[in-house]
């Protein structure tokens, strides 16, 4: 059974769940207690059916182990600020299958501006903020 391990950017928390080959992660997400959503988008978002990008999660490891991202979620991340500088790692939970181990970071910060902080990325002149210019 494949694994996935969950993360959290600002808590730092882990947590690792088998789930059966072939399960959607939006719902081995829910069934597993981890959060899909901000708290924004608990109540605004369209159920799982690909439309409004609040369940993106950026997959760290395993990307070989995901389903292939289909047309309708190509077709959100196209015209989508969540996945500027994230664009190789940016998926839809709703819209993703599980075939192996992957390792997540759920409920990612939006990005406007393309910057890895943890990077020190420049990038678009955005310098984060006590950084020399």
């Amino acid at each position: 059974m494949p694994k996935i391990t969950f993360s959290k950017i600002k808590d730092k928390e882990k947590k690792v769940a088998e789930v059966p080959q072939g399960i959607n992660l939006r719902e081995a997400m829910i069934k597993h207690g981890v959060e899909v959503y901000s708290p924004l988008h608990k109540k605004l978002n369209c159920n799982g059916k690909g439309l409004c990008g609040s369940c993106r999660v950026h997959v760290k490891e395993g990307m070989e182990n995901c389903s292939a991202p289909g047309a309708l979620e190509k077709l959100r991340a196209l015209g989508s600020f969540y996945a500027i500088g994230h664009e190789e790692e940016v998926r839809l939970s709703c819209q993703m299958t599980v075939q192996g181990d992957i390792k997540i970071e759920e409920t990612p910060d939006f990005n406007l501006h393309g910057v890895d902080r943890k990077a020190k990325n420049t990038r678009a002149g955005y310098f984060p903020e006590g950084e020399a210019r």
